[in-house]
């Protein structure tokens, strides 16, 4: 599974229907409204690099209150479900 982070600008006035027509998309696992430099932050999740250009250049850039997008792929998770789980191989 390939894992990207998209960090929104979007136009203020519309930041709650923005996120959730984002949240709508196929592929877009999860969308935070956030402070700080970007109004919102989707974690979007797909099998194949190829299928990132539909889902953030096909569809999200083009939700109606995108005004701009900086896309991140994430190359490694290092959560704490999976250090839990590294652990407590060998404990059942």
């Amino acid at each position: 599974m390939i894992t990207a982070i998209v960090m929104i600008h979007a136009n203020a006035d519309r930041i709650p229907e923005t996120a959730q027509a984002i949240a709508d998309l196929d592929g877009v696992a999860e969308v935070y409204s956030c402070a700080g430099d970007v109004d919102l932050i989707a974690v979007v999740r797909v099998r194949v690099h190829e299928e990132l250009a539909d889902v953030i250049a096909g569809s999200l850039s083009r939700v109606p209150g995108v005004s701009s997008t900086s896309t991140h792929i994430a190359f490694r998770s290092y959560s704490a479900g999976d250090t839990d789980a590294a652990f407590a191989v060998g404990l059942d």
